[in-house]
């Protein structure tokens, strides 16, 4: 692994977020702006407790929208999020996929990393092909950031 990724997702945490950090983070993020790195790395340890506690298999509860592939088209999830409406109103299942081929794969990854924190219980997130290409990832993902 790239040592650089490797130190970034292993690195503890030096706060936990508390609400009103990810709601503003949240907001940043809807409006295509990144947040500072250290907050990322703190969104990303938390991300990653939230993850790892799930079950590989998850229920869904109804009424959801199933949303597919998104690329990296930040501008398309914002669309989705209109017309479906936002978390935590809305139940979302996101089927991988989420960065690689738009502008804004960061903030994509971040917006929806962020949603999960917020509202566990209301956005599944599940790997698509793309996670199983750790290459693909590295190419693409990781040079934008």
């Amino acid at each position: 692994m790239n040592s650089e990724v490797d130190e970034f997702v292993t690195s503890p945490p030096i706060t936990s977020p508390n609400m009103s950090d990810i709601d503003r983070q949240i907001e940043t993020l809807f409006e295509c702006k990144l947040i500072p790195e250290s907050d990322v790395k703190v969104l990303c340890a938390k991300a990653k407790e939230i993850l790892i506690q799930e079950s590989n298999v998850q229920c869904v509860d109804a009424p959801v929208t199933i949303c597919g592939d998104i690329h990296g088209q930040f501008y398309d999830l914002k669309e989705l999020f209109r017309v479906g409406g936002r978390v935590p109103e809305t139940n979302y299942l996101f089927l991988g996929d989420f960065v690689d081929r738009g502008f804004y794969s960061v903030e994509t990854f971040l917006l929806l990393l962020a949603l999960k924190v917020r509202y566990p219980d209301r956005i599944i997130l599940i790997r698509g092909k793309i996670f199983f290409y750790f290459y693909s990832f590295i190419k693409t993902f990781c040079r934008e950031s």
